[in-house]
């Protein structure tokens, strides 16, 4: 007997595979990853909980695809940070845009904690922001923009300053995920500016 297909793709051309692959983005969107089963998913997408298992090696690659694109679709929604004002102006655009799309898609991994298998499976995966570069390599890009054009200086170490204003961000979200906290991320007042003065002044006497 073949197969059931769900009722969304009779009349459609997204394949089952990624019929299968929404409907999991669509629940770890609004319920994060904890609890949540292959039941769950079958039944989201409309199909025989065997039917998953024609598509994927097993729970963990449709998770692991699933967050990918729930961690895609929180770019999309959240929109790039701009790059047209002055180095302070874009640097602050970039450090609010990297805490809120890690504020929106980071809980979702909560319930992941203890499956080092899915996280495996995830970062075998292309990077989900920044066009696949990832946010790292897209500051780190940006500020060897502003370096070739004098706004930052020649010897500055770029990956450095792009590992300090990521891990600022982490600081502020990952403890939480492994606390289990559902409660939104509220960043303290003056965060992002204190970070961007840091980052531009440095902690040495002027």
């Amino acid at each position: 007997m073949a197969p059931r297909r769900a009722a969304a793709l009779r009349d459609g051309d997204v394949s089952l595979r990624d019929h299968l692959i929404a409907a999991a983005t669509r629940l770890i969107a609004e319920r994060g990853t904890a609890g949540l089963t292959v039941r769950d998913i079958a039944r989201a997408a409309d199909v025989a909980v065997g039917v998953l298992y024609n598509h994927f090696a097993d729970k963990e690659e449709l998770l692991a695809l699933a967050l990918h694109e729930h961690v895609r679709a929180v770019e999309r929604r959240i929109g790039k940070p701009a790059t047209d004002g002055s180095l302070a102006e874009n640097l602050h655009a970039f450090v609010t845009h990297a805490l809120a799309v890690h504020a929106a898609f980071l809980p979702a991994f909560a319930g992941l904690v203890g499956q080092p298998e899915v996280f495996a499976r995830f970062e075998a995966l292309p990077n989900p922001m920044a066009d696949g570069r990832g946010l790292h390599a897209a500051l780190a890009e940006y500020l060897r923009t502003e370096q070739d054009r004098g706004r930052v200086a020649a010897d500055t170490d770029l990956d450095a300053v792009a590992t300090l204003v990521i891990g600022a961000c982490h600081e502020l979200v990952l403890p939480r995920l492994y606390r289990g906290t559902t409660t939104p991320v509220e960043v303290p007042p003056g965060y992002v500016e204190s970070l961007v003065k840091t980052v531009l002044n440095g902690i040495t006497p002027r």
